[in-house]
């Protein structure tokens, strides 16, 4: 699958789609942008149900499969090697977010209070399961499977997956707010070119499916604190 011409219109897609669908949430709710942040988690379950899709579809058309794309292998895992890749993992995902963090907005730790905002319960239960399984198979089979495997050159496969896999995370949510798009950016940026360079290296895909999923467990549980305490989302508004 080197130098797939389709890539340049795969790559960008996730961002498109989220600008588009935070657009006219705006218009048919009659609310800006803003008023929309806290719904971003429940819109990111939705674009990433939708890019499952593409990626099946492509893979139908391409008589393969989706194992096939992010060259997913049954093979015995190393323990102790799959809990220090996922630990270095989350290193890199938390020291890029207090580091964009600083160069953004002066404080550390900063973390943007929206991503946190408290929704309905009921979605919050739900997103628990709904947004870290559906993100890891849409955002690997993407950015991993479609993007790394579409580039014979080394850097090319390493750095523009993963210039667009950040990029993306500048348009959830979407603020048309250049310092919040830069952070978002910044924040994502050192995790997916590590990612990308380690999937590109060999390391398994399930190691890397796995860290990618705890990061957006930790991310939906945070929400559901919130979202039955929202006193706290409160206290750390007025922080």
């Amino acid at each position: 699958m080197k130098n797939n011409k389709k890539i340049w219109f795969l790559l960008p897609i996730r961002s498109l789609l989220f600008m588009i669908a935070f657009y006219f949430s705006s218009v048919f709710t009659q609310k800006n942008l803003t008023e929309l942040t806290h719904w971003w988690s429940v819109i990111a379950s939705t674009i990433n149900i939708i890019t499952i899709i593409v990626l099946l579809i492509l893979c139908k058309h391409e008589n393969t499969t989706y194992r096939k794309i992010i060259r997913y292998e049954k093979r015995q895992l190393n323990i102790f090697k799959g809990f220090l890749f996922i630990v270095i993992m989350l290193l890199i995902g938390i020291g890029g977010m207090y580091l964009a963090g600083i160069l953004c907005y002066g404080e550390f730790p900063y973390v943007a209070p929206m991503m946190i905002a408290p929704i309905p319960t009921y979605l919050a239960v739900l997103n628990i399961f709904i947004l870290p399984l559906t993100t890891t198979i849409a955002e690997e089979g993407l950015y991993l499977g479609y993007g790394v495997n579409s580039y014979t050159s080394k850097w090319a496969a390493i750095f523009i997956p993963a210039f667009f896999y950040a990029l993306q995370h500048s348009f959830i949510p979407t603020i048309f707010d250049m310092k919040f798009i830069t952070y978002r950016f910044l924040s994502f940026l050192p995790l997916t070119i590590w990612i990308c360079f380690k999937y590109y290296g060999g390391s398994s895909i399930a190691y890397i499916m796995a860290g990618h999923c705890i990061l957006n467990i930790a991310t939906t549980i945070q929400i559901i604190i919130t979202s039955y305490n929202p006193e706290i989302y409160t206290m750390l508004l007025n922080q």
